[in-house]
């Protein structure tokens, strides 16, 4: 070809070749056009700054960046002088390329600058993320004295978005007030969607109202801000405006507004955006699918988020793991793992995303296996050092119950963040591995980490099992050097720890101090005073969060019940258990059966409990069975006892301890026969009442207790201790109550 060329042009003169030189530029035949470049240089032909412009612009079109650099050294060879013509050309080229460090030197070099070339340098640094370079740059053509123009500033405050340099844009707007281009929609924009991502929504709004004509760019800017801040019902009236004016939606706006249904589970007008995608332009858009799909999974309508996926023409990640995680937020657990699998045969690559979505779904039924396989995916596909991936694992053995498990995917991540140090804390929280959770919260710091308010909110419940004041003073004077009181999860934590621990006051106090009580809040104070037998203070703050608009849940009237049952009000227990129907329309749960039954059991009143059970609309569960049991054992009600005990034989025949609590009443009566006769029964099924454990904290170490046990290294101090105790006790008096052993003394 370049034989050919050679003999047909060695007879042409300069013009020919210089026009065919852009002919073939025009015809994108860049091949052609760089022989023809070749040639001429090779006789010496003279290539004109035109044709050279041509060359340069598709190279810069097929971003071929060493060819580019040939004819760049061709023109200076060819005694060219870097005019400001052809060198914005050679700029833009190294721009376009991505080869910045060569366009910045080429931008020094140039002998005149104009606005142009200075507009191509800083979309080069803002393309590339190069937000300080971007603002030095800007300030240095200042200085030069060239002029920006509109296309300049939508860059520089690109740059101070990015930078969060709220006090740089301010600067720049006073600028760009003072040349009269704050009414241009380019420039407009730009500094509606920096104040938007600055949270400084009063100045966008500002910005936006000077705006005379608006284009589509500008309400988009403004609609995604606002969803952004969270003012989603002004995101809806803003959209409803634009249309009133003519504007029809971008992409950008229909996804907005999406966000803005899905943050309010506003599904109504979800649906009237989803008739207009169908209508409009955005039906097989994958973006706006992806959005409507996660915006009726959000909303709890997996049936409408399931037509939406089926009739995709095109899905990608995001499309899978959407849908998968839909169905498992919502308790389609097996579904999305169908869709996990499903996804695995069409060959689409899972994501981390698609990981973290999948495996709650394992945890919650509790299937370790298929965890353990998707587990094994995710180490084939080096996803297991994700943080996010890693978190999910580790929740989903925990939830499982194999905490060694987790334990390791834990000790394989070496830069472990605070996120991961929360599971892991969670996990041996949530299977009462109290100490270890403990060991875990000093670990952190001791690490350098700094705990956050979830690692607070996660460790708490650890203080109210084990019942250790003093280590839960301490975590909350943490709180209190980290502002994390705030924090209404934390607070309602640290209410929750010291009613638990004994200090209701405490917990009133912090309770009192919260500038927001949510439902938890209040729920958690009521179920507070109802546990400390304080019943008149529960029933007062019930009267109380109603006063102040709060709308009760099946929650509060779990822990209303709960306390009139430990202060023996059985006419107020049964008048909120008839009016939590009547009144807020909450149906009772099992819970509040076992409640009822619990409170009229420990009053005395065991025909009426056991005629309520009778009478109950749901099938009675092992809890309440249990709660009459436990009234029966109080009462020394065999009859009863014998009821309760055979229903829950028949649906938990392995938990010991009620076993042992019917040997008990039978024991209590002098029925020695039917005490041996439950024995026995134990030891058929190979059951073993679990030994009974007790701890006390010392110097923030949790020394444990077992019957007989002399696994502490002081163990011959401590049992020392307890004979001199016993004594000094017989010596006062004391007589032990043999009433509820299990065999003869």
């Amino acid at each position: 070809m370049c034989a050919k060329l050679n003999f047909a042009y060695s007879i042409k003169c300069p013009l020919k070749i210089n026009e065919d030189i852009r002919s073939f530029c025009r015809q994108g035949q860049v091949q052609k056009a760089l022989e023809v470049f070749q040639i001429a240089n090779n006789q010496a032909i003279q290539i004109e700054p035109n044709s050279y412009a041509s060359l340069l612009e598709v190279c810069t079109k097929n971003k071929a960046l060493s060819e580019g650099k040939n004819i760049y050294t061709g023109l200076l060879s060819n005694g060219y002088k870097l005019d400001l013509f052809l060198g914005t050309k050679i700029l833009r080229m190294y721009i376009v390329c991505n080869s910045l460090v060569d366009a910045r030197e080429l931008f020094d070099k140039m002998p005149k600058r104009n606005v142009l070339c200075c507009n191509a340098m800083l979309r080069g640094y803002n393309k590339n993320g190069l937000w300080k370079q971007t603002l030095e740059l800007y300030y240095t053509i200042l200085g030069e004295g060239t002029e920006p123009d509109c296309f300049t500033f939508p860059c520089v405050i690109k740059a101070c978005t990015n930078l969060c340099d709220l006090v740089r844009g301010r600067e720049i707007h006073t600028f760009i007030v003072s040349k009269g281009l704050e009414n241009d929609n380019f420039v407009g924009s730009a500094l509606i969607d920096m104040y938007a991502k600055c949270g400084r929504m009063e100045f966008s709004r500002q910005v936006f109202e000077k705006i005379s004509s608006r284009d589509v760019v500008t309400w988009s800017a403004m609609i995604a801000g606002l969803v952004q801040n969270g003012y989603c019902n002004e995101a809806l009236k803003c959209f409803l405006q634009m249309q009133s004016v003519g504007v029809v939606p971008d992409q950008i706006i229909v996804t907005s507004i999406l966000k803005a249904c899905t943050v309010l589970s506003d599904i109504k007008h979800g649906e009237e955006i989803h008739d207009y995608v169908i209508r409009g332009r955005y039906g097989n858009d994958i973006i706006v699918q992806n959005c409507l799909m996660d915006m009726y999974t959000k909303c709890g309508d997996m049936e409408a988020a399931r037509h939406v996926f089926e009739s995709m023409l095109e899905r990608d990640v995001i499309s899978w793991s959407s849908i998968i995680a839909g169905y498992s937020q919502n308790g389609y657990y097996e579904e999305s793992l169908k869709l996990f699998r499903w996804m695995i045969l069409e060959d689409v690559a899972p994501n981390f995303v698609t990981f973290a979505s999948v495996l709650p779904s394992c945890a919650r039924l509790e299937i370790v296996k298929q965890g353990k396989e998707i587990h094994g995916y995710i180490i084939r596909n080096e996803f297991e050092f994700t943080v996010f991936v890693a978190s999910a694992l580790i929740d989903m053995y925990a939830k499982c119950g194999n905490v060694d498990a987790a334990r390791k995917v834990f000790d394989g991540i070496s830069c472990r963040d605070v996120t991961l140090w929360n599971s892991m804390i969670a996990s041996y929280a949530q299977n009462g591995h109290c100490s270890e959770a403990m060991e875990l919260f000093y670990c952190i710091q001791r690490e350098g980490k700094k705990p956050d308010s979830v690692t607070v909110v996660s460790i708490l419940p650890v203080i109210s099992h084990l019942s250790t004041l003093g280590q839960g003073k301490e975590i909350h004077a943490y709180v209190m050097r980290n502002a994390f009181e705030c924090d209404v999860s934390v607070g309602n934590a640290l209410i929750d720890m010291y009613a638990k621990c004994g200090s209701i006051r405490l917990g009133q106090l912090i309770f009192d101090r919260m500038l927001r009580k949510t439902l938890v809040s209040w729920n958690t104070m009521i179920a507070g005073h109802g546990m400390h037998g304080h019943a008149e203070d529960a029933l007062a703050l019930f009267y109380q969060m109603q006063k102040s608009g709060m709308k009760p849940d099946c929650v509060t009237f779990i822990a209303l019940l709960s306390a009139c049952s430990h202060a023996g009000l059985v006419d107020k227990g049964w008048q909120y258990f008839e009016i939590m129907n009547r009144n807020y329309n909450i149906i009772p749960r099992m819970e509040h059966y076992a409640c009822m039954v619990d409170l009229l059991g420990r009053s005395g009143c065991l025909d009426e409990a056991l005629d309520f059970i009778k009478k109950m609309p749901l099938k009675p569960d092992f809890n309440v069975w249990g709660s009459l049991l436990g009234a029966c054992r109080v009462h020394c009600n065999t009859d009863i006892a014998e009821v309760a005990a055979e229903n829950i034989f028949e649906l938990r025949p392995d938990n010991a301890g009620y076993y042992v609590v019917l040997s008990n009443i039978y024991a209590a009566v002098g029925r020695r026969a039917d005490v041996e006769k439950v024995r026995a029964m134990m030891r058929d099924r190979g059951l073993k009442k679990e030994p009974g454990c007790s701890w006390i904290e010392v110097d923030n170490r949790i020394h444990s207790f077992l019957v007989r046990d002399k696994s502490h290294p002081q163990s011959d101090n401590i049992y020392a201790k307890l004979d001199k105790l016993l004594q000094q006790m017989r010596a006062a008096g004391y007589v032990p109550d043999t009433s509820f052993v299990l065999h003869d003394a």
